[in-house]
């Protein structure tokens, strides 16, 4: 939806410009809910179409995976408004974690880890390369989410395709914030705070927010857990029990995935 409207915001517009009875904001939300139910039972079609023809051993393998990643996304999901609801009741000291939990279960497992071994039980692999396939899956997914959270504050807009620190305007408490907040004096903590999560940040105050996780020495801590999982990842694919062709493919997507400027 880049550069559109959400899918709720869409539906709001459409009842009041309509002037249809009835709250606009109730019916955006409940029709994208809707919308949402709607995309799911077709996932589960298009993947009962995929699985028609394959022997009954390959598609059951498959589908179990499958419905792995639905349970561990919508539990992700969870994690990450619950974590956004409770960041100022959860201790300082465990916030890293909680923000490392959400990054494994909302993106790290459904962006990388479980692709890689959906695609894999469609091929018939065996419990040996999955597991491989895992070890190597979900530290790749884990930097590939770090990256992310490092653009969202500081990509190039003309690159990434969003304003330059658009994850400060939408207070996103990612594993940066909660390694530059544990380095930051009370003072600087507290006008940080009061900032992040303020739509209406100009881009001079983005400019001191930045530097400020730059001072921290946040920023430079996400770069060596990047390289760190990504090494991990790389690690686990030497070990993988997979061809040579495969896993040269998946170590230029490790390279893509964690270098990568958009």
């Amino acid at each position: 939806r880049r550069g559109l409207p959400a899918a709720h915001r869409a539906f709001e517009t459409i009842h009041s410009s309509r002037t249809y009875s009835g709250d606009s904001e109730r019916f955006g939300q409940s029709t994208a809910l809707l919308l949402g139910d709607l995309l799911l039972a077709w996932s589960d079609d298009l993947l009962s179409a995929a699985l028609a023809d394959l022997p009954a051993g390959i598609a059951a393998a498959t589908r179990t995976q499958f419905s792995i990643m639905r349970q561990e996304v919508t539990l992700g999901q969870y994690l990450d408004i619950h974590e956004e609801a409770a960041w100022w009741h959860t201790a300082e000291e465990h916030r890293l974690d909680r923000a490392l939990r959400v990054v494994t279960y909302k993106s790290a497992k459904y962006s990388m880890e479980a692709p890689l071994l959906i695609g894999a039980s469609l091929a018939g692999a065996s419990e040996d390369q999955l597991s491989d396939l895992a070890d190597f899956g979900l530290p790749l997914g884990i930097a590939f989410q770090l990256r992310d959270d490092v653009l969202g504050v500081f990509g190039d807009s003309e690159v990434t395709g969003k304003p330059s620190g658009d994850d400060l305007r939408e207070g996103k408490r990612t594993v940066l914030i909660a390694l530059a907040e544990q380095r930051m004096p009370e003072s600087s903590k507290r006008v940080f705070n009061e900032m992040l999560g303020d739509r209406s940040l100009t881009p001079d105050q983005i400019e001191v927010m930045q530097s400020t996780l730059r001072d921290t020495g946040g920023l430079d801590e996400v770069e060596v857990m990047i390289a760190d999982y990504a090494k991990e990842a790389m690690q686990a694919l030497d070990r993988a029990a997979i061809s040579a062709g495969a896993a040269k493919e998946l170590g230029r997507l490790a390279t893509a995935v964690t270098e990568r400027r958009s």
